[in-house]
């Protein structure tokens, strides 16, 4: 089989209107940081979420690095973080010489359990709660938002998976203090990278555009006070994130489609169980994510793979990394769910653009494999 053959976990998508928008960025002569495209595309994405600003960054990283930064983050700080995640939730907070502490998932939403949230308050003084929500799904806010508003801590929301997600009918993104989003290609839309901040404080995001372009003082010559960075998006970027986004509602029913079809097929194998849907909240399924409970995952992805099917375990804990192996970690379970969910977990191919055929393909292989 050849490479051309591979069926991807979640491949870029385009709409077919992304080149139009990029040549009218070329024929501007707009292709560096910053343009007409960037604020537009920083005003739709607001809009879309129901947030009053956004500022357009390099990446989702750099949004959750500059939240950190203009909460006032510094060395020897707390902030607790979910412990299922990709390493750079946790990451950002080490830019900042600040302390990372884990907190154990939820069965119910495989994202921050509020009961081990809780816990550790009794333990730790935070100055900020990182919130993620996991492969399209939602935290649950209503619970989460209530422990962290006793402690008078800000949450700052990570929905780099889960743009196009709602809890109560109010979208992934706009939660917390701030949020950041991300357009890596791998992503439900993408720019090939990039992300964004948002937040209903529009000094915020005004001090994030600041430190994104190297803190810049508004003075004739180059004048620097503070620390900055080369974060923000190019046009030429922004351009194909607007055609992007305009597909969004379309790509995440499509997803949801395919969620559904393996679940369909699988569910009856007793062994197999898959990524709950939280009451109140609307899972863009960005990736199709099951249990298989009979020690055998990572035979089946190896399994998988040999058959040129992309296949990939369930983010490896921040408790469990080497990189944070001394951090502490918060659970209230005999056992941690993060864990178990890692040991049990895979994540099958699901982009928006998958075939009928290699789909089929992919249950195909899962049952003769089982």
């Amino acid at each position: 089989m050849t490479k051309k053959n591979k069926i991807y976990l979640s491949p870029p998508h385009m709409s077919g209107n992304e080149l139009a928008l990029i040549e009218d960025a070329i024929n501007a002569n707009w292709i560096a940081p910053l343009g007409p495209h960037v604020d537009e595309f920083e005003k739709e994405v607001s809009a879309y979420l129901g947030v009053k600003d956004a500022a357009a960054l390099s990446s989702g990283t750099a949004a959750l690095h500059l939240s950190l930064k203009i909460l006032g983050i510094k060395k020897g700080d707390y902030v607790f973080c979910s412990d299922l995640t990709f390493v750079a939730s946790a990451n950002a907070i080490s830019y900042l010489s600040a302390i990372p502490i884990f907190i154990d998932s939820e069965l119910k939403s495989w994202n921050m359990c509020p009961e081990s949230l809780e816990e550790a308050f009794k333990k730790y003084s935070p100055k900020a709660v990182i919130v993620t929500d996991l492969y399209g799904q939602s935290a649950d806010y209503y619970e989460i938002i209530k422990v962290c508003e006793k402690n008078s801590v800000p949450i700052i929301e990570d929905a780099a998976e889960s743009l196009g997600a709602s809890y109560d009918n109010k979208k992934c993104g706009s939660f917390g203090e701030m949020a950041i989003v991300s357009f890596n290609g791998n992503k439900i839309i993408t720019t090939s990278g990039g992300g964004m901040l948002l937040s209903n404080n529009q000094d915020y995001i005004i001090k994030a555009r600041k430190l994104a372009s190297q803190a810049k003082e508004d003075y004739l010559h180059y004048e620097h006070v503070e620390l900055g960075y080369n974060y923000r998006m190019s046009n030429i970027i922004a351009a194909i994130g607007r055609a992007q986004l305009k597909v969004l509602d379309s790509y995440v029913k499509i997803r949801r489609k395919i969620f559904n079809n393996y679940k369909e097929n699988l569910i009856d194998n007793k062994n197999i169980n898959f990524i709950p849907e939280l009451d109140l909240s609307y899972s863009t399924r960005w990736l199709t994510v099951m249990q298989i409970n009979n020690n055998s995952v990572n035979s089946l992805i190896n399994h998988l793979i040999s058959k040129n099917i992309e296949a990939r375990p369930v983010w490896k804990p921040m408790h469990l990394q080497p990189l944070y192996i001394n951090n502490n970690f918060i659970k209230i379970q005999d056992k941690s769910i993060s864990k178990q969910l890692f040991d049990n977990g895979l994540c099958l191919p699901s982009g928006s653009n998958l075939a009928t055929e290699d789909q089929i393909k992919v249950i195909e292989e899962i049952k003769a494999f089982l």
